[in-house]
């Protein structure tokens, strides 16, 4: 049988190339990424208030597909569009809230701590992705070039970047930094840190120069290093601004502690998505007790594609 062809329209983040990519995987499907690109103040309108038009955005070159899978905002209108143009049936799934009327797509995708409900919404524990257990494992040895030789059991620092809630100064970086430091005198662990795409440059630089020659400090954004540190660490140390990344630590079952920042405002989604974790048994929060728990890997993303593929017999 042949596959169908896929489109997925994100606006470039890691986040959101992460999900829609995730989902074409597991549903099996030829796919073609585009990045999104809204003209003039199309940008900054909310897509409730915008026309289904090809005004509204750069032209996509592509217009053989079977399945739309977007993600974001500026992703929208986009993909509402391309279904309504298309001379054949096209089956459009977005991920997360589209802030349009649910019925201009035949699935939506979203977290729980979105807090929104209808006949097509798929509801998720945290964020759909991309990793698989088998890539993951594939690239354990990775980090051996890397990391000191020696006995000392592995953890991981994962780190976001500074967002509208969330502020990666110095001040708060050292907190989460001192924090590891007292973790160190007492467990006697090999820290591996790896950033992201958001991480900013002078973050890395002073988590080498804080935590100095004994632990790794990944300077670049590497996946291989991100899949290799999350299959050797004993234990999981992910940022609080990114949900995505504790969604895709969760797949390994291993203990997640959640790095807290004091929030520049209201941060009510991520609480809400946190509290989840905890409630799970997935997460506890950096400087607590550290302890050894075991709870069931999540792997939302076959969950949701099993889901479409049941509903439309794919």
């Amino acid at each position: 049988m042949t596959k169908l062809k896929g489109i997925l329209l994100t606006q470039g983040m890691h986040g959101m190339i992460s999900q829609v990519e995730g989902l074409a995987k597991a549903l099996d499907i030829h796919f073609t990424h585009h990045k999104v690109e809204l003209n003039n103040f199309w940008k900054i309108v909310p897509p409730k208030l915008t026309p289904v038009s090809q005004n509204v955005y750069k032209k996509i070159n592509e217009s053989d597909f079977d399945v739309i899978i977007s993600c974001g905002r500026k992703s929208v209108i986009p993909s509402i569009h391309l279904k309504s143009i298309s001379k054949k049936k096209v089956l459009n799934i977005h991920i997360q809230d589209p802030k349009v009327d649910f019925n201009h797509f035949d699935f939506i995708v979203a977290p729980e701590h979105d807090g929104i409900s209808g006949t097509n919404v798929i509801k998720t524990k945290g964020a759909i992705h991309y990793l698989t257990e088998n890539e993951i494992d594939e690239n354990r040895s990775y980090l051996n070039s890397y990391i000191k030789k020696d006995n000392r059991k592995v953890w991981c620092l994962i780190m976001g970047g500074p967002t509208k809630y969330y502020d990666y100064s110095t001040k708060n970086m050292k907190h989460i930094f001192s924090i590891f430091y007292k973790l160190l005198k007492k467990h006697d662990f090999q820290l591996v840190v790896i950033p992201s795409m958001r991480t900013p440059l002078n973050t890395i630089h002073y988590a080498k120069e804080f935590f100095g020659e004994n632990h790794t400090v990944i300077m670049n954004v590497d996946k291989k290093a991100y899949l290799s540190a999350l299959a050797i660490s004993e234990n999981i140390v992910v940022t609080c601004d990114s949900s995505s990344m504790i969604s895709e630590a969760a797949l390994t079952g291993k203990p997640i502690y959640v790095a807290n920042i004091l929030p520049k405002r209201k941060d009510l989604r991520f609480q809400n998505f946190r509290n989840l974790f905890r409630e799970l048994n997935i997460t506890r929060n950096l400087g607590e007790e550290i302890e050894n728990w075991n709870y069931q890997k999540l792997n939302e993303t076959n969950r949701v594609a099993k889901i479409i593929k049941e509903k439309i017999r794919l």
